[in-house]
């Protein structure tokens, strides 16, 4: 068997090939092909951690999935990189960033499919989802306005200030609407990029998609203060009133 260090190189060797391709097809180079490779190393080094602390398992079929998704987000963000200094393909951008949505619902299918479910997995998923959303959010943002920068920032917002209030770590229970306003996300801004519609209809759909990703997280933030409050404060001891004391006590024979 493959160690487990071993399976995120041969991904970021794949990622790295499969860059080449997608630079030679979609026309980016330079400070582009340096983000895409910078973002492929991350990726690589991020499962290796991963892979490490978890049970050993290794990479499953539906992670494969997703490695796949997220080689094609590092090619949405060398795209966008691109897009500063030259004219973009926007076609082969909207292509590529619809491939990865569309595998969005390969991988938990397969995961579920397979019974190869891991809270590895979950995370690699999610990281990816928000790693894309927010490359196209600079993209759009470029041509819509900065404000839509806000969606793909949403999710790395949280994370800060988890870190100054512990509440907001852990997890959740799954709430599939959650994932549906995620997709949206996704969706509307690849809708958005390709520019088919009306910049007014464009603006609308993204305001909307915002709207609902701030009801997300408001809903989210809301059910982990709630379940902040009914928890014991640290260090405080759980003790029985002494009435229950005493009749627990007198059940066992030890009590007055």
């Amino acid at each position: 068997m493959r160690s487990v260090p071993t399976l995120p190189m041969i991904g970021l060797a794949a990622q790295v090939g499969l860059l080449a391709a997608l630079s030679s097809a979609a026309g980016f180079g330079g400070a582009g092909a340096a983000v895409g490779l910078a973002c492929a190393a991350v990726t690589g080094a991020a499962l290796a951690r991963g892979l490490a602390a978890s049970d050993g398992r290794g990479l499953g079929p539906a992670d494969h999935v997703t490695l796949t998704r997220a080689t094609l987000a590092c090619g949405v963000a060398a795209m966008t990189v691109n897009s500063f200094s030259q004219p973009t393909r926007v076609t082969a951008l909207v292509g590529i960033a619809s491939v990865a949505l569309l595998l969005d619902a390969v991988d938990g299918w397969v995961a579920r499919r397979t019974g190869t479910t891991s809270p590895l997995g979950a995370r690699f998923d999610m990281e990816v989802d928000a790693f894309l959303v927010l490359v196209l959010s600079v993209y759009v943002a470029r041509v819509t306005g900065w404000w839509v920068l806000a969606i793909g920032a949403a999710r790395y917002a949280l994370l800060a200030a988890s870190s100054m209030a512990p509440w907001l770590r852990g997890t959740l229970p799954a709430r599939r609407w959650r994932k549906v306003v995620a997709a949206i996300q996704g969706i509307v801004l690849t809708l958005a990029a390709s520019q088919l519609l009306p910049g007014t209809v464009n603006r609308l759909a993204l305001v909307g998609a915002l709207g609902l990703l701030a009801t997300s997280f408001g809903t989210e933030v809301a059910e982990r203060w709630r379940d902040r409050l009914h928890e014991p404060a640290r260090g405080e001891e759980l003790v029985a009133p002494p009435d229950v004391i005493a009749e627990g006590g007198q059940a066992l024979g030890v009590g007055p």
